[in-house]
């Protein structure tokens, strides 16, 4: 019996540490990824605000109206997995404004160039944490595997209607493009981590 004992003692410890490895894990992603869409509505928001009235208004409401639903559906998972929310929602609730309505000032090429750099950040990085997930164990992590998958989905289309709406012909489109994609990644690290 004796000799078991240690057998237990060390099954016990990895289980505990892969729990909490997964639970961790699966924290930065919700923590991340609630204040990703909560930049996002902000920024379709801004954009709104500037061009909601012109041709391209019905198109920028329809992908905000589905990241309200990403940042409605990120606000449901925090509380149920217990994560804590960046304490940088503040920060990321007046710059996502302050980025789609300057973009949007500039023209409806600029808000659309935006709205190209920031979902193809947003696409690489949700693949990113489902190769992650996954890896984890597809089965312990299906619900937000399955959200990740819809919600990364929905970020392409959002990128490939921001080219169909002239995102390339936006003024400095490649520096333009450039400043919000290095904004976007710094956002996403420092989301993670505080």
């Amino acid at each position: 019996m004796y000799q078991c004992r240690p057998l237990v003692i060390a099954s016990l410890r990895l289980y505990s540490t892969k729990a909490a490895h997964i639970k961790q894990t699966r924290d930065r992603i919700i923590r991340v990824d609630h204040a990703g869409e909560l930049g996002a509505d902000r920024i379709y928001a801004g954009q709104m605000a500037v061009l909601g009235k012109t041709s391209v208004g019905p198109v920028i409401q329809h992908m905000w109206d589905q990241e309200k639903e990403h940042k409605a559906k990120f606000e449901e998972l925090v509380p149920k997995y217990r994560v804590r929310p960046t304490v940088l929602l503040p920060i990321w609730n007046v710059a996502g404004f302050a980025l789609g309505a300057g973009t949007a000032l500039l023209g409806r090429e600029a808000a659309m160039a935006c709205t190209v750099a920031v979902e193809s950040v947003i696409t690489d990085h949700y693949n990113s944490q489902l190769r992650e997930l996954i890896n984890l164990g597809e089965e312990e992590n299906k619900e937000l595997i399955e959200v990740i998958k819809k919600f990364r989905d929905d970020e392409m289309d959002h990128h490939d209607t921001g080219l169909a709406n002239d995102a390339e012909q936006a003024p400095a489109y490649t520096v333009l493009s450039n400043v919000i994609k290095t904004g976007c990644k710094a956002a996403v690290w420092l989301s993670e981590r505080i």
